[in-house]
């Protein structure tokens, strides 16, 4: 059993492919072990696991959590497919806006890391899709922060024409004005 770890554009950011084996009964492989993620250069400690289930065309995102409680991302697929996407929201990143994104499935079983200081969000290409994905902190309503799906200083180009979104995440701010924002937190 075994893991590859791979840096994408933004090398805070890890595309995960685990080892499956498959015969005629299905296929088993290790999702998630400790000592292979710190191997393959993430230490983190995940704390809460969180489920969710989208129809085709449910674009959920882009979320993260404000420091002080900003937590790190482990995001795979148990049913379905997804294009998932970390987008850097970290003010003074020299990738700050740019944004990364790859297809996971259940099939293929890879999984991506997103580090803390990233905006996190998928869309489902598949009905049924069940996305799993751990933290490194428990959810916090009053850290819950996100950016807009469409924010066009960010440019995501997702595999969806007219993705189907919450009033929640219609109404997220832009890049611009939550860079505003913590820099007014500063002064």
């Amino acid at each position: 059993m075994g893991f590859v770890f791979k840096q994408l554009d933004i090398q805070e950011v890890v595309l995960i492919e685990p080892d499956t084996f498959r015969d005629g009964r299905g296929y088993f492989r290790e999702t998630y072990k400790p000592s292979a993620f710190a191997e393959g250069g993430i230490g983190a400690t995940f704390v809460q696991a969180n489920a969710s289930r989208s129809s085709r065309g449910v674009l959920r995102g882009l979320h993260f959590q404000a420091e002080p409680a900003a937590v790190a991302k482990l995001v795979g697929v148990a049913a379905g497919r997804i294009f998932d996407v970390a987008a850097d929201v970290r003010p003074d990143s020299e990738t700050f806006g740019r944004w990364v994104g790859e297809e996971l499935s259940a099939d293929d079983g890879r999984m991506v890391y997103v580090p803390e200081g990233f905006a996190h969000g998928f869309v489902a290409l598949e009905d049924d899709t069940v996305v799993i994905y751990l933290m490194t902190g428990e959810y916090s309503l009053q850290h819950d922060a996100g950016v807009r799906w469409d924010d066009p200083d960010i440019g995501v180009e997702w595999p969806a024409a007219h993705p189907v979104l919450s009033e929640k995440d219609l109404k997220l701010p832009y890049l611009k004005d939550i860079a505003a924002a913590a820099k007014e937190a500063t002064r």
